[in-house]
């Protein structure tokens, strides 16, 4: 299941964050790789011994989790977040997430795009599906929600700096499919509270997603 998320950060809001990035101190991106894709992992990531990285970090933590639609998708359990800076020449080749980071799993994996895509030519996060490859490019401020057990890559950059928060989500939901079923019923409740306020029909969807959250969830 690959979910976007539109004005995941406000338009007003991203020139001051995108200053507060370029201020931070930064480090090889290899230093988070596994040790099978270092030797296709070119770009920074934004260091953690930089002063104000955990305050950058904690502002898209709860941009992520106050929007509609991301904690019915992904349900989380575990979320670990870095900010990541391509420029001219950087990318990162095909290469799948490990399984476990640290003592978190890595269920599903997150960008979020945090420079407008006309600043920046190249740099499209390429997604190897079973229909094909699938290419991202969104508007700053949106991310994409995506399977961490997929192979793909982010394509070099030709032209500017692109920045961008990814993440691994380790899920309550460990399945794949229970998790779209939950996101679907999810979806309906709230279209069903939205058209009708709450109605006998929403409360038993409501208790039906309850149940199955505590039938499926870890």
């Amino acid at each position: 299941m690959i979910i976007g998320l539109e004005n995941v950060i406000a338009a007003g809001e991203l020139p001051a964050l995108r200053a507060r990035i370029a201020a931070g101190r930064f480090a090889d991106g290899k230093s988070s790789a596994g040790w099978y894709a270092r030797d296709v992992k070119q770009n920074t990531q934004l260091s953690i011994d930089d002063p104000g990285g955990a305050e950058i970090i904690a502002t898209l933590d709860a941009a992520l989790k106050k929007h509609p639609l991301f904690m019915p998708a992904v349900h989380p359990k575990s979320l670990r977040l870095m900010v990541n800076r391509y420029r001219v020449g950087d990318s990162y080749g095909r290469h799948v997430d490990d399984a476990y980071m640290g003592l978190q799993r890595t269920d599903i994996a997150m960008t979020l795009f945090l420079s407008d895509p006309k600043d920046y030519d190249g740099g499209e996060l390429v997604i190897d599906l079973p229909s094909g490859e699938q290419r991202m490019k969104l508007p700053a401020g949106a991310a994409i929600v995506y399977p961490a057990t997929t192979i793909h890559r982010v394509e070099p950059v030709t032209r500017g700096e692109r920045l961008a928060c990814v993440g691994w989500i380790e899920s309550r939901l460990r399945d794949p499919g229970q998790r779209e079923i939950i996101y679907d019923l999810e979806r309906a409740r709230r279209a069903m509270f939205a058209a009708g306020g709450k109605t006998r029909e929403f409360d038993l969807i409501s208790k039906s997603v309850a149940n199955l959250l505590r039938r499926w969830g870890e």
